[in-house]
């Protein structure tokens, strides 16, 4: 907390947005991504493909999880996996434009094709095939009651 009762501004991604990729396969970065990355971080994503879509870290953001995979049990095989996973992560800088190359590799591993969300994580944005992410997105009754109680326990509801 800032003296005086108020708050520090704090920058996270937030919001959701649809985009389509270019011939080359650039996205256009949301502005307000951009912004984030402007006032905190610099014009540098990691970008992993994780699961059904990839992930787009700050530079710094990505030097943290680094950090912490170094000290990790090297012993452990799941640990293991886990980095050589994410050792495919490249490195994509932003163009004058506000667009990010995603390179044709994780544009396979992540099923991207033209049409894509961008949805933001907080400390990171996801990049999904619009397909994909109208299939798996959308909560069932049962998972709000999941989300109900959980933010209870985080004392948010």
């Amino acid at each position: 907390m800032v003296e005086g009762g108020s708050r520090a501004p704090v920058n996270h991604f937030r919001g959701r947005s649809d985009h389509v990729l270019d011939d080359k396969g650039r996205l256009s970065i949301a502005t307000r991504f951009r912004d984030v990355l402007r006032r905190q971080y610099d014009e540098r994503l990691m970008i992993t493909s994780w699961h059904n879509c990839l992930r787009a870290y700050p530079l710094p953001q990505w030097e943290e999880i680094e950090m912490t995979l170094r000290t990790a049990d090297r012993k452990n095989p799941q640990m293991l996996k886990l980095i050589r996973w994410m050792s495919g992560a490249e490195e994509c800088g932003i163009d004058k434009q506000g667009r990010v190359l995603i390179p044709p590799k994780l544009r396979d591993e992540g099923k991207i094709r033209k049409e894509i969300v961008a949805n933001g994580m907080l400390t990171y944005f996801e990049i999904w095939d619009k397909e994909i992410w109208d299939k798996v997105s959308q909560p069932s009754p049962d998972d709000f009651k999941q989300f109900e109680e959980t933010l209870s326990e985080l004392g948010l509801f």
